[in-house]
């Protein structure tokens, strides 16, 4: 998501204060002009953006129990002081944990953690719903720990300006929020008819291991507790019910998956906010992968991706018989927050 490897930190701040966190915009401006610190984040894995995993570190330390004054900063911890000088505390938090920071960047990677985002994809499945009448398979790209495997399940609150648009679900163990941005209301109480659900994840996500439970949480932003505690609610829900995740490459693995649904119904592949750790040729790659599925039975394809500007932008397009017919249902918050959903 972020243009040039040079700028990568200022981007990161960029994309952050649009987000709502004031406190990560400060640390990635100050990180960017110290290089010790940015260091640390050499040996991260291929492709893996440097300032979400230095960040994540930290805050995954201290989520362990880590005592540091920097605690009293992040109101994920119930820190409630102010962030005016957050970078020296920061600076001194990672020269007292430079090994453990470092590890953690080397060893971990950025996983699926905002269920906000289904707010969104209900909003595209309502608008596929609209156009197919079969039974849907589902295979999510990505998923790490499956939070977005269930986004049925989830209830979604949607608003505009104010007022209660639509509420679906609203006895559900956790209900989402979502603030509409034009006067256009997505199809959001049509369901398609679900049959089998299945995630391809190349580094799944054990929800039973405390350490990849709280990395999960170490990747929320400590200036927003109620994101983290809607991952926790979420996470509660996925331990009841675990979806059924295949671990490997999504490429290696989708044609065998695809294969593997039975015949008489569709299928769609989805993902949010994954192939921006795709090469050009990985996204070549699955793209002839949905051809080529699509002339055996209608293959679907629903996704929220930055557009390499500033947006997330949620697109459905249909494979069917050679063709591919596509378009832009709507542009959205990367966290789920709000939706400006087109007509049409």
């Amino acid at each position: 998501m972020y243009a040039k490897e040079k700028d990568h930190w200022r981007d990161f701040a960029e994309a952050a204060r649009r987000q709502g966190s004031p406190l990560y915009a400060r640390l990635a401006i100050a990180i960017d002009g110290d290089e010790s610190l940015k260091a640390l984040t050499a040996g991260r894995r291929k492709g893996q953006p440097a300032a979400n995993l230095l960040l994540a570190a930290v805050h995954f330390l201290l989520l362990k129990g880590a005592q540091h004054p920097l605690r009293n900063i992040y109101a994920t911890l119930g820190g409630t002081a102010s962030s005016d000088n957050v970078f020296a505390l920061f600076q001194d938090f990672v020269t007292g944990h430079q090994d453990a920071v470092r590890q953690l960047v080397e060893s971990r990677v950025t996983n699926t953690n905002e269920v906000g985002h289904c707010a969104i994809l209900r909003a595209g499945f309502g608008a596929l719903a609209e156009d197919e009448s079969a039974l849907l398979h589902l295979i999510e790209i990505g998923p790490s720990a499956g939070l977005n495997m269930g986004w049925d399940r989830y209830g979604v609150r949607y608003s505009r300006e104010g007022a209660v648009v639509a509420d679906i679900l609203p006895d559900a163990p956790l209900v989402l929020d979502c603030d509409l941005k034009t006067g256009a209301t997505p199809p959001v109480k049509l369901m398609p008819r679900i049959g089998r659900r299945l995630g391809l994840e190349l580094n799944p996500v054990n929800l039973e291991n405390a350490d990849d439970r709280d990395w999960l949480r170490a990747l929320v932003w400590p200036d927003q507790p109620q994101r983290l505690a809607r991952l926790d609610a979420a996470i509660a829900m996925a331990r009841q019910t675990p979806p059924e995740i295949r671990g490997g490459d999504a490429l290696s693995l989708l044609p065998q998956a695809l294969a593997e649904i039975p015949p008489g119904g569709a299928v769609c592949v989805y993902h949010t906010i994954v192939t921006y750790q795709f090469s050009a040729d990985m996204r070549e790659g699955l793209e002839a992968l949905l051809v080529t599925a699509g002339l055996r039975r209608p293959v679907w394809h629903l996704s929220l991706e930055f557009d390499g500007k500033k947006d997330f932008v949620l697109t459905l397009a249909h494979h069917h018989d050679g063709m591919r017919r596509a378009r832009v249902l709507a542009s959205a918050s990367a966290h789920g927050a709000w939706l400006a959903w087109q007509k049409g």
